[in-house]
């Protein structure tokens, strides 16, 4: 399913430039497992401009984020023990608890998965606005460092 799930996020970046971007980021914030970071490098060392790729990203990302924390906010504790488990969600609720706004910006800066992060963010009724800002300052840095690898990479490589 994973293979799947690669396969299709590559053409749809193959197939559609920045809208692909855009789509693979946003639903990875809110569902899908496989992280933007790859697909954001492979469209710049296609030829996509980095800043662009990365503002598309962003977009992307903190809109799905968005999404994520407002179904948190709606479906509430019950549905996120469903789908994270009640350990894995004891453990986000002690991280969102302890961290705040600094775990969205930690979900969203680092390998910690943002989607549960914006998921908790939600159940807890963080600030939108709060959130938004964290997320932004988390995942533009983050993906323009890919864009710019990939560009990189297409100068040297290609």
């Amino acid at each position: 399913m994973f293979e799947a799930l690669e396969t299709w996020a590559r053409g749809v970046v193959e197939s559609y430039g920045y809208l692909g971007i855009f789509l693979i980021s946003f639903s990875e914030s809110v569902i899908q497992p496989i992280p933007p970071d790859p697909f954001i490098a492979g469209g710049s060392a296609l030829g996509l401009n980095p800043l662009t790729a990365a503002l598309v990203a962003t977009l992307g990302s903190v809109l799905g984020g968005l999404t994520a924390h407002t179904l948190g906010l709606f479906l509430g504790e019950p549905v996120a023990k469903r789908l994270l488990g009640e350990r894995n969600f004891l453990k986000g609720e002690a991280f969102v608890n302890r961290y705040g706004v600094l775990a969205v910006l930690l979900g969203a800066l680092t390998p910690v998965p943002y989607k549960v992060v914006c998921w908790l963010a939600g159940v807890f009724e963080m600030p939108r606005s709060t959130f938004l800002i964290a997320s932004f300052i988390g995942r533009f840095p983050r993906f323009l460092v890919f864009a710019l690898l990939g560009d990189a990479a297409s100068r040297l490589f290609l």
